[in-house]
């Protein structure tokens, strides 16, 4: 089999600048967000009924559950009723970063309120999955034990981690918080933290402040011919030129660009290797 060439950089009309605090190998971490966490919002997977959804700060938070700000979980009733599901909030995913690991604790019937269920780590956190109210397990989920990352892509849908019963049906109703007594509180954790949240979860971060854009995009060009469709890269950089510039890099290497962002010198770019790109318009 040949070996993936990657696609020639979209000819740049920006300035030549210095190359200092970069280079080829400079992009695997961004250093320069030492206080600010970069993670995922998530796209409704199609088998959970729409839904109304706050938007806090850019980051989701769905009307139709109860919440445990605390312990950054929420309740969900499930429709037949008896029982509901607890997971996480998006928000901790853009905390901690892509989840690695999910761990259930041997635990098994009637489980106190504050109690762990499971411990997850990425790796930058690692922290426990506690209980809002005092319940009995009736299942695990399974699925994000073998695929944690889905506690970032689908934190509220496939990303459920525990089904439970409560102990006293009428308790989650009065000790827990509706999305929108929450929310002023969680859009001040989201400001405080620098969370930031994205419509897909980044698999690497690119830092290429104080590169020129040509290289830039020759850089994230040779990035994704080596890796697999639906490869998701955040790419920072500070050329005042690169929104024009990557406009034309998206048309001429059929690429997605899934989100952009501005924050004061740099400008944030979320894009995504397709299986099938369709350029729309040839290099120069």
């Amino acid at each position: 089999m040949g070996r993936e060439v990657a696609a020639p950089a979209p000819r740049a009309s920006c300035r030549p600048r210095g190359t200092a605090g970069g280079g080829r190998g400079s992009h695997r971490t961004l250093t320069l967000f030492e206080t600010q966490k970069l993670v995922a919002k998530v796209i409704p997977p199609t088998p959970f009924p729409r839904r109304t959804t706050m938007d806090v700060l850019g980051c989701p938070l769905p009307e139709d559950r109860l919440y445990d700000l605390a312990n950054n979980v929420w309740w969900a009733d499930d429709p037949e009723g008896g029982t509901a599901r607890v997971g996480v909030l998006a928000t901790l995913g853009a905390f901690a970063g892509v989840f690695q690991s999910l761990t259930f604790r041997p635990v098994d019937g009637p489980i106190g309120r504050g109690r762990s269920v499971a411990t997850v780590e990425s790796t930058r956190f690692t922290g426990a999955i506690r209980l809002p109210v005092d319940a009995v397990l009736v299942a695990r989920n399974e699925a994000v034990a073998r695929r944690p990352r889905l506690l970032n892509d689908a934190p509220y849908d496939e990303g459920w981690v525990v089904r439970v019963r409560p102990e006293r049906p009428e308790e989650p109703a009065r000790i827990l918080e509706p999305a929108a007594t929450i929310a002023p509180r969680l859009a001040e954790r989201v400001r405080s933290l620098r969370i930031r949240c994205w419509p897909a979860t980044p698999d690497l971060e690119m830092n290429e402040v104080g590169i020129e854009c040509s290289t830039t995009l020759t850089h994230l060009n040779e990035e994704l011919a080596s890796r697999a469709p639906g490869f998701v890269i955040l790419l920072a950089t500070d050329d005042p030129t690169s929104p024009i510039e990557m406009v034309r890099w998206g048309d001429q290497t059929g690429h997605a660009e899934l989100a952009r962002r501005r924050d004061g010198t740099l400008y944030l770019y979320l894009v995504r290797k397709e299986a099938e790109p369709k350029p729309r318009r040839p290099p120069r």
